[in-house]
Parts: structure tokens; C-alpha cells; sequence
């Protein structure tokens, strides 16, 4: 394994130890507790459950006790689902938002594109301004506005798509929508920058000068590079995808991980908020590395450094 790629792992697990500690350590100075809501008023009672979930002990030994569980790919029970781990909770719920959001980034890639290509082989003429204005509406829409929008054109008028639910195919359509379109003009701006840097090179004039059809010198030249600009957006795109879909599986009533999330952090579910946050720390780092080693692949000169 190159020696960039294993310096990058080991610096990502420090990182994900770091989150690991300072989340567990905020969750437990935020006032309140998971049982003090609870219709149980005897203190015996209250006292069993936190002797059961060791709330009772030091928080440093708490501290260690989860870390330990954590190499043990364990995450814990859930402090206010009785009878439930957050493995099998989260389980069940990432593949719904896993699918969710990678619906949502492939209309942005799809859509931010195609866009931005296109406006950089027509550089400054009226297909380019019409192209990039028409995807950064999607940026000047916030999702939660225009979700509504979509349920009441696409669902309560035309009804091509379900209002809600989660299920078939169809249910994937509105909610990829309208998180993928605010992602979209972002993609654009950066592959048509990306691509008019790369079509001013000396190499693309010189394929250009040899004859080669347009799709060769663009597909084969030019659209490498030009994505390397795309290529270090993704990570942090994918996970602000992820975390943006809380709002929209809320609104669109998606049985994914933004519902478990708003309700543990609510219910102060210590294990269930940890692990949500582990998982998404986890992704997000994950995408990171991906992305390093896809612009080491994409550009030498990325290895070199």
C-alpha cells in the first residue's frame, strides 16, 4: 500500500478517536439526562437503570468502557429503546439514508455536470449563461422549500410521484431531487472551471491541431483533468448530503437515520446520538480518503507532493 495512503489512514483514525471523545464527553455536560423524564418517580428505580447502563460510574471509566466496546465494533445499547442495540437500529435505518443520499448526489453529478461541461464548450455565450443560471436555482431554493414545492406540482397535481413513504422506486424520486439540486450548481461552477482551465492547455490545442474529433479531444483529453477539481468536492458533498437529509427524510417521512438522530439527541439516548454520530464521522472520513487516493489516481503530480 503507497505510503500516502497509509499516512492519510492513520491520521483519519486519530481523527475518528478525537470525535469519539469529545462527542461522549458533550453529550454528558449537555443538562439532563435519558431517565429524568421518566413517569418513574422512585429514586430505586431511577438508581437500577443507571446502575444497569452504568450511568453511575466516573465518566473517565465510562469513557474507557465505551471506547472498549468501540474496538469490539459495539455500539451499545439504547438507553430509551429497551430490548434494542444501535447496531440493529442503525442497521436497518443507514441503508435508507445511504440510498437516499447517493440517489441525491447522482442528480447532482448528473444535472451539475452535464451543466458544467457544457458551459465550458460554449464559454460566455448565451447556452452557457442559460445553463448555469438555470442550475443555480437549485442553490437559491433551500431544500426544505423546496420540497414542499415538488410534493405540490409532481404529487398533489400531476401525481406522477408519492406525497411520502419509503418503498418503491418512485418514493426515491422527489426527496433525491430536491437534495440533489442544491448540490448541482456547485458541481457546475467547479466542472466548468475545471474544464476551461484544461481546454486553454497547450495538449488540447496540440489534439485539436491533429484533427481528433471534439468528443475524442474532450472524453479522452480534457475531462480527466478537468473533473479534478470535482473529484475533492465529493467527500465533503457526500457527507453534507447525508446530513442534509435529516430535513428531508423529516419532511418526506423517511424511515432513515435523521429521524433516530433528531429523537435521540432529543431523548438524550446517549448510545443511539453517539453511534449516529460515529457513523456519519466514519463516512465522512472514509469519503475523504477515497477522494485522495481518486486525485492521486487522477493527477501524478498529487503523489509526488
Amino acid at each position: 500500500m503507497p505510503r500516502f495512503v497509509l499516512r492519510r489512514l492513520a491520521a483519519s483514525l486519530l481523527t475518528l478517536l478525537v470525535i469519539v471523545v469529545l462527542s461522549f464527553l458533550l453529550m454528558r455536560l449537555v443538562p439532563g439526562g435519558p431517565f429524568d423524564q421518566e413517569k418513574v418517580a422512585n429514586p430505586t428505580i431511577l438508581a437500577h437503570l443507571r446502575e444497569k447502563y452504568h450511568l453511575d460510574e466516573p465518566l473517565p471509566l465510562q469513557l474507557v468502557r465505551y471506547v472498549g466496546r468501540l474496538a469490539r465494533g459495539d455500539l451499545g445499547p439504547s438507553l430509551k429503546r429497551p430490548g434494542r442495540s444501535v447496531n440493529e437500529i442503525l442497521a436497518a435505518a443507514f441503508p435508507k439514508s445511504a440510498l437516499l443520499g447517493a440517489t441525491a448526489l447522482f442528480v447532482a453529478l448528473l444535472i451539475g455536470g452535464l451543466a458544467g461541461v457544457y458551459g465550458a464548450l460554449h464559454h460566455n455565450s448565451l447556452r452557457d449563461h442559460v445553463a448555469m443560471g438555470l442550475v443555480m436555482i437549485g442553490v437559491s431554493i433551500p431544500s426544505m422549500v423546496l420540497a414542499p414545492l415538488l410534493i405540490t406540482f409532481f404529487a398533489l397535481t400531476l401525481h406522477w410521484c408519492p406525497t411520502s413513504g419509503w418503498g418503491t422506486a418512485g418514493h426515491l424520486v422527489l426527496p433525491a431531487t430536491a437534495l440533489g439540486l442544491a448540490f448541482a450548481a456547485r458541481v457546475a461552477r467547479l466542472t466548468r472551471g475545471g474544464m476551461l482551465e484544461v481546454l486553454r492547455q497547450d495538449f488540447v490545442r496540440t489534439a485539436r491541431a491533429k484533427g481528433l474529433p471534439e468528443r475524442v479531444v474532450v472524453g479522452k483529453h480534457a475531462l480527466r483533468l478537468g473533473l479534478a477539481p470535482l473529484v475533492s468536492y465529493l467527500g465533503p458533498a457526500a457527507a453534507s448530503i447525508l446530513t442534509g437529509s435529516f430535513v428531508i427524510e423529516q419532511i418526506f417521512a423517511i424511515p432513515g437515520m435523521g429521524r433516530y438522530f433528531v429523537s435521540a439527541a432529543t431523548d438524550r439516548d446517549y448510545t443511539l446520538a453517539l453511534g449516529t454520530v460515529l457513523v456519519y464521522s466514519t463516512l465522512l472520513i472514509l469519503l475523504n480518503l477515497l477522494v485522495d487516493v481518486a486525485q492521486a489516481i487522477l493527477d501524478p503530480r498529487v503523489r509526488l507532493e
